[in-house]
């Protein structure tokens, strides 16, 4: 395959914020995929950059980007920036604006990969832009997103670790108020950050068979599929 998988630095306006992001555009990119990180972490996040290398292998491009600003970061003593939903939600749909304009990338389907709090992010988003087919989220707190959670139409799984009983049983909550079509995806053994041998690769696996099959042209599937199911062997 023949793919530029080395990132490339991009700069994206989000009303008065401009945010500082990473683009792995493969050649033969079958869609495009838009990373919300979770609380404290940015486009420099070794787990989700991990994730983008392996979708960028398998012809799948990447958006990584910060949804705070530096001063922002610097700023947020509290942390409230940073667990503030709507905000980064706002965010999030300013990057799908900005990809959906961008004359490389508007052609490509468009989907979200969601990290802890920026899970919510990425279901709130989804249910607020039409364009994004396909949500995938890890180690997700889906929870707080909400209402919206009824509203997405964008095919969504849920990726949890094994060992991670708390946020376990929230995303079962987030999976029955989901009225899209949804998955559950344990990974046997994982805690909430992924961090033992193989745990990421297993996350890698599942999102990219998500999107390869649902982040594509029109409209997101109606259906709902309730369902716990293991993550395949790597």
């Amino acid at each position: 395959m023949n793919s530029r998988l080395a990132p490339a630095a991009v700069s994206i306006r989000a009303g008065a914020a401009q945010l500082q992001g990473l683009l792995r555009l493969p050649s033969d990119a079958s869609s495009i995929i838009l990373f919300a990180h979770g609380s404290g972490s940015g486009r420099l996040s070794p787990r989700n950059n991990f994730v983008a290398e392996g979708l960028g292998r398998a012809g799948i491009a990447t958006l990584l980007f910060d949804l705070l600003t530096e001063r922002e970061e610097d700023l947020d003593v509290t942390a409230e920036l940073r667990f503030d939903i709507p905000l980064l939600t706002a965010r999030l749909a300013a990057a799908t604006r900005w990809t959906l304009e961008e004359p490389s990338l508007r052609s490509l389907p468009v989907g979200y990969f969601g990290a802890s709090t920026g899970a919510a992010a990425a279901i709130a988003a989804a249910a607020q832009v039409p364009e994004v087919t396909a949500v995938v989220s890890r180690g997700g707190r889906p929870d707080l997103a909400g209402p919206a959670l009824s509203r997405v139409r964008a095919a969504t799984l849920l990726i949890v670790g094994g060992d991670d009983p708390q946020v376990l049983a929230l995303n079962q909550d987030a999976l029955r108020q989901l009225r899209c079509e949804a998955q559950l995806a344990v990974v046997p053994g994982a805690t909430h950050l992924f961090v033992e041998p193989g745990a990421l690769e297993q996350v890698t696996a599942l999102a990219t068979a998500w999107f390869t099959r649902h982040a594509r042209a029109g409209g997101a599937r109606s259906a709902v599929s309730e369902s716990r199911c293991e993550a395949p062997g790597i």
